[in-house]
């Protein structure tokens, strides 16, 4: 709708926006170093941050950035994610039906890993989603998974990724000796005023945006409301592209956003 008005040829906050087009700021190129990292060792990696900070965005971001000759991403999702079914989901995703028992599955999936690692030279990156949500059954589970060959070796690079709730989690005592295997530890901050400003900028070049649409004024009240969060920002930047084009203003304010927030996003 907003888009033929504003001359847009591509839609600016979506989620669907193309990897490489995504805004880096210093935060995600660091984060996107220590994944890598943890990648290519093979290593265990928490990251963490608070509501709309864009950690899927990021992993997102990271997935792609690792090459498929090498490496071999297994993703899972799941608020009620059991062992039996992580062992599940991780063999289905290597195309092999799972063992029903999870003592048989975990063999089953060390072999599987071995065979990919021995013979076809691939690494597997397990990444977790929404793990703030897992429960203590799981994450002990976790730390047997990662207790291979005598706890010489990690049978793959496995990626925790949650909200900051995670962490506190594992800061308890009951979780020292999950805690002690972590390897590598991201958080996602908010973003700050400079780059929330920077990120509108870089999402409207890629939209294909002929001129500035956000004033400075409007960028401060969009910072204000957001408090840096990613996901915010998107919302109310889009509220107020739709609110624009309806009435015609071609340059957002801080008026417009203001009427924004209170009318639509309050």
């Amino acid at each position: 709708m907003f888009e033929s008005y504003y001359e847009f040829q591509h839609t600016p906050f979506a989620r669907d926006i193309p990897v490489n087009e995504l805004y880096t700021s210093t935060s995600l190129e660091d984060t996107l170093g220590r994944l890598s990292y943890a990648a290519q060792r093979q290593l265990f990696c928490v990251v963490t941050g608070d509501c709309g900070t864009g950690k899927t965005t990021t992993i997102r971001r990271f997935t792609a950035t690792l090459d498929e000759a090498t490496f071999h991403v297994l993703y899972l999702s799941d608020s009620k994610l059991t062992p039996r079914h992580f062992y599940k989901g991780m063999l289905e995703q290597l195309g092999c039906e799972s063992k029903f028992y999870r003592g048989d599955a975990k063999r089953q999936l060390h072999r599987e890993i071995e065979l990919m690692r021995g013979i076809h030279h691939v690494q597997p990156v397990c990444i977790v989603d929404e793990a703030h949500l897992l429960d203590r059954e799981m994450l002990e589970e976790i730390r047997f998974l990662l207790n291979f060959r005598m706890d010489s070796q990690s049978p793959m690079a496995l990626i925790l990724v949650g909200q900051s709730e995670l962490w506190d989690r594992l800061n308890l005592q009951a979780y020292a000796a999950i805690r002690q295997r972590i390897d590598v530890q991201c958080k996602l901050p908010y973003y700050d005023r400079a780059e929330v400003s920077e990120y509108i900028r870089c999402h409207l070049a890629y939209a294909g945006a002929p001129h500035d649409i956000f004033s400075d004024k409007a960028i401060d009240e969009i910072y204000r409301f957001s408090s840096g969060a990613v996901r915010l920002v998107n919302k109310v930047c889009t509220h107020c592209l739709m609110y624009g084009a309806q009435s015609r203003h071609r340059i957002i304010d801080d008026h417009v956003v203001n009427l924004v927030i209170q009318g639509e996003l309050s």
